[in-house]
């Protein structure tokens, strides 16, 4: 009886961890590849709900790009210029870690310091992330208000 009760805790803890293991394969799949801002907004840390600053990229911004690979890679590319003339303006590449279970993601680029956030959304054509550092109280309230990007492919 011992033999066959410790034969099942084994056996549920290795299906465990292939679970673990499959939903970090799938989420990391579904993060590959190349995203572009969409939207950058400031929300009320009080409620979580009230836009308090809305930006869309425009000109040039539009083209910047953030790059995820399934390697753990990362790289963010940004452009410049005037009216249509836009140049690639810097890259900067790097690695992340990211918790499947939390949502935690941890973006390092080379000669930068970490940047935190969370995924808030995470399907095949958008990324929205929840800015876990540098976020400020931008309406006097006394309350941190948050930072989120939201992404498209």
């Amino acid at each position: 009886m011992k033999k066959q009760l410790l034969l099942f805790a084994i056996s549920a803890l290795a299906l465990t961890s292939c679970e673990d293991d499959n939903m970090q394969a799938y989420e990391l799949d579904m993060m590959k590849g190349d995203w572009k801002t969409s939207k950058t907004e400031i929300i009320s840390g009080k409620d979580n709900k009230t836009v308090l600053a809305s930006d869309t990229p425009s000109g040039c911004s539009t083209k910047n790009i953030t790059t995820f690979r399934t390697d753990y890679f990362t790289s963010y590319t940004s452009y410049a210029g005037v009216g249509a003339d836009c140049q690639q303006n810097g890259k900067s590449e790097g690695t992340f870690t990211y918790n499947t279970d939390s949502k935690d993601l941890t973006i390092k680029y080379n000669n930068d310091t970490e940047l935190k956030y969370r995924v808030v959304i995470l399907n095949n054509t958008e990324l929205k992330l929840q800015q876990l550092f540098g976020n400020i109280d931008i309406n006097g309230d006394t309350v941190v208000d948050i930072n989120y990007i939201t992404y498209k492919r």
